[in-house]
Formats: structure tokens, C-alpha cells, sequence
């Protein structure tokens, strides 16, 4: 497996392990085994049609046949890049800015299926030989296939361990999203441990900017994030 790195929307490089070739096959092979169990069931169960008039076999046959064909664009969009395959894999789709994947990206990855699994299997290729081990789905939809880490502990989320007597300082942070404190939390924690002070006043300047604070009450830009960071889950921990 190779190194992924993402640029987010503060100009940082955060590292990630790009899924390998292996890994895709083996997700695309379970989630086409689950594909593959579900039309036995339905030819098993649905054998009273073979009676019934050609086009209305072929109706029905096509009419049954949607899971199979949007198998990886609904359940991409309903859980975050992930499907069956990739979940077991423990390796998802995101996008190459940071941000998480639209349902625009699913679909373009999805229509280039066409090209990447069904003409020879071109997309494991490219996979192989691409820098993001990227197939030509995700070079058009600009996302990339990421592994994700076994371990996983408050530093890997936007969570933060907070007293029971905290005080928040800025109720502006519930402008942010979640996508929107993960990212900073990401860039803090990377530009923290380099001592990347450029970066820490970029990223202050711009929670200035979106949060809409005008006095900071803090008197170092690190203290001020971090506090940024815990407010948000002070505001947010219950919704």
C-alpha cells in the first residue's frame, strides 16, 4: 500500500494509507458474492414467473434487478464511501480535497464502473499503476480509496476530552460542521506537532474569518484553536 497525502482547505498535507489493489479486489469480490446470493434467492423465489409472458419476465427480471445495479451508488451514499466489502475491508472513499465524497462523486465513480470492472477489469490495472492507486472512476470524480486504522481513539475524532465545569468561550463554533471540525482538528494536530506556526495563524485567521470572532481571548494562536476545538464539542455533544 501507498501513501495518500490530502490537501485540505488550510494548504496541509495529511497522510493517509491508500487501499492497495488487493484490498479493492477482495472488497468487490464480497460485495459481488452478496450480489451474486441475492439474484439466487430471487430465481429461487421467483420462479412462478418463468410462466408468464417474455416481456413481462423481462419486466419483472428488470424491475428486480435495481439493488444489484445500484448496489455501490446507494450504499456508497448511505454510508460515507463505505459498502459491504469495503466495511470488511475497513477501507473507504474520499475525497482527494478532504472533504467528504457528494453523492455527484458516487455516481460519477459508479458510471465509470462501466469502463473500470466490465471492459477487462481495466480499473485494477490503472489501480496498480496509479501514484493514489486510483482507478479511472476516481480520477474523474477526484476521490481516492483510503484504509482506514484498526485503532481508532479520541485524538483519530473530532471528540475532545472535556471537565464537567467547562466553560465555553466562543458559542459562534456552531456554525462549523462536523466535516468542518474533523478537517481542523487534522490541521492542528499535524501543524501542532511540526511547530508549522504559518499554518497555526493561517488556520486562526480563517476561524476568525467563518466563526465571526472578534475579540480572541486566548494568548497563543495553539491555545485558541484548541479551545475552538472543545467549544464545538461542548455545543454539539448532545445534538
Amino acid at each position: 500500500m501507498s501513501e495518500l497525502q490530502i490537501n485540505t482547505t488550510q494548504n496541509v498535507k495529511i497522510k493517509f494509507t491508500a487501499a492497495g489493489a488487493g484490498e479493492r479486489l477482495l472488497a468487490f469480490i464480497i460485495d459481488t458474492a452478496i450480489k451474486v446470493g441475492y439474484l439466487l434467492v430471487l430465481n429461487w423465489t421467483f420462479g412462478a414467473f418463468e410462466n408468464m409472458d417474455e416481456w413481462s419476465q423481462i419486466a419483472i427480471n428488470t424491475v428486480l434487478s435495481f439493488p444489484v445495479m445500484f448496489y455501490t451508488l446507494a450504499l456508497e451514499s448511505l454510508l460515507e464511501g463505505q459498502t459491504i466489502g469495503k466495511r470488511a475491508l475497513k477501507i473507504k472513499v474520499v475525497k482527494i480535497d478532504g472533504y467528504q465524497a457528494s453523492l455527484a462523486d458516487y455516481v460519477v465513480r459508479w458510471f465509470f464502473r462501466i469502463v473500470d470492472v466490465y471492459i477487462f477489469g481495466l480499473g485494477f490495472f490503472v489501480i496498480m499503476f496509479s501514484k493514489k492507486q486510483q482507478r479511472l472512476g476516481d480520477m474523474a470524480a477526484g476521490t481516492a480509496v483510503i484504509a482506514l486504522k484498526d485503532k481508532v481513539n479520541i485524538s483519530h475524532t473530532i471528540l475532545e476530552n472535556l471537565k464537567a465545569d467547562y466553560k465555553p468561550t466562543y458559542p459562534n463554533v456552531i456554525k462549523l460542521s462536523d466535516n468542518d471540525a474533523r478537517i481542523i482538528k487534522d490541521t492542528f494536530t499535524v501543524a501542532r506537532a511540526s511547530k508549522d506556526y504559518q499554518t497555526l495563524i493561517k488556520l486562526r485567521n480563517k476561524l476568525v474569518e467563518v466563526v465571526g470572532i472578534k475579540t480572541i481571548k486566548q494568548k497563543t494562536d495553539i491555545e485558541f484553536i484548541d479551545v475552538i476545538l472543545k467549544d464545538y464539542n461542548f455545543y454539539t455533544q448532545d445534538m
